[in-house]
């Protein structure tokens, strides 16, 4: 082989780029100049009448890929898609998936009960309505450049009803894993409240009765100190031990005034 039929010969990038039209497109060369070795964003593309719609499919949960989709319009108004043989339901079933899928999230945040429900919608949620916003900005780009098609300017409106059905569960779902979080951190607060007061209560009762274990525990409930207290303990009874509870309740109700009083407001 000679070098002039060297030069005839495309570039293995070259190859690359026109795989993703298909070659049976009789598309301007443009398109196929303009499109790399991948998909890319979502775009419009406009030449000599033609019209040229790169679009990614419904993301999947778990796919960090997109796949490309392109969807060409002749200048007679015939469409084409790379993914299906009759092109001029494509589109539209393009978009029909769309809404399926936020109809299924839909369904999904309406069961949600818990943050990790509603994180879950909304891990798998992302993705979809961040291609649908783009969606409807390409389909916009596309209606602009193509001002005399009505199916396009269907489209448009389709992906704009979409567009903004992802946006109101998207904020249906921030709101609701919000509102969750803030319900169990509501509930946290209240039970730890509770267990604050009964601690306090506890505490109360601990130091209402204080004195009387003290006064036990020191002088104990039998009196038995010695013959003197031996006969007042028995020729009084129960008079002491009464006597006794009497003091230490007395000097439970100081401590408990001393603890449950109002402390003073900070100063200035």
């Amino acid at each position: 082989m000679d070098s002039s039929e060297q030069n005839l010969q495309p570039a293995a990038s070259d190859v690359a780029w026109q795989q993703l039209v298909p070659a049976d497109w009789d598309v301007p060369s443009v398109f196929r100049q303009r499109l790399g070795a991948r998909f890319g964003r979502q775009r419009s593309m406009s030449a000599a009448g033609h019209l040229l719609l790169v679009l990614h499919a419904v993301p999947q949960d778990g796919q960090t890929q997109r796949v490309g989709r392109l969807f060409w319009r002749s200048p007679s108004g015939t469409w084409k898609a790379s993914h299906r043989p009759d092109g001029s339901q494509a589109l539209d079933e393009h978009l029909r998936e769309y809404r399926r899928r936020i109809e299924q999230l839909e369904e999904q945040e309406h069961r949600a009960q818990s943050a990790d429900d509603y994180f879950a919608v909304l891990n798998d949620l992302t993705p979809v309505f961040r291609a649908a916003r783009n969606l409807q900005i390409t389909m916009q780009v596309a209606r602009e450049q193509a001002k005399e098609a009505r199916d396009v300017i269907d489209f448009r409106d389709r992906t704009y009803e979409i567009e903004r059905q992802a946006d109101l569960l998207h904020q249906d779902t921030k709101n609701g894993l919000e509102f969750t979080v803030a319900r169990r951190a509501d509930d946290q607060a209240q039970a730890s409240y509770r267990m604050s007061v009964a601690s306090h209560r506890l505490n109360v009762l601990v130091a209402f009765f204080f004195p009387i274990a003290t006064l036990s525990a020191v002088f104990s409930t039998s009196f038995s100190f010695g013959e003197e207290i031996q006969q007042l303990e028995s020729r009084y009874a129960p008079l002491p031990l009464i006597a006794m509870l009497l003091l230490g309740l007395m000097i439970g109700l100081i401590l408990k005034s001393t603890i449950t009083r109002e402390p003073p407001p900070p100063s200035n």
